[in-house]
């Protein structure tokens, strides 16, 4: 996982989120990221790249959890002839 300081746009001073970033990888790094702001003792800068990094990466978890609940409610709309004849091919 990339440390949260490591990943930021030089030109605008502002965190990128890697467009293959899976979503354990992004949970992860928020979970890291909370911690980061829960635990203080970081400069109003850097908790505020920490904080637009967090919003960021919670855009990509949703976005994966958006992506799977579609994905599953396609899948669940299907009867069952359709899916048995999908999994034959």
């Amino acid at each position: 996982m990339a440390k949260t300081d490591d990943v930021v746009d030089a030109a605008a001073g502002v965190p990128t989120v890697e467009s293959t970033l899976g979503y354990e990888q992004a949970r992860d790094e928020l979970i890291e990221v909370v911690r980061r702001l829960e635990a203080g003792g970081t400069t109003l800068e850097e908790s505020l790249a920490l904080w637009e990094r967090g919003e960021e990466l919670a855009k990509v978890c949703r976005r994966w959890l958006d992506g799977a609940r579609a994905r599953l409610d396609a899948a669940l709309a299907e009867g069952p002839e359709e899916q048995t004849e999908r999994e034959a091919e």
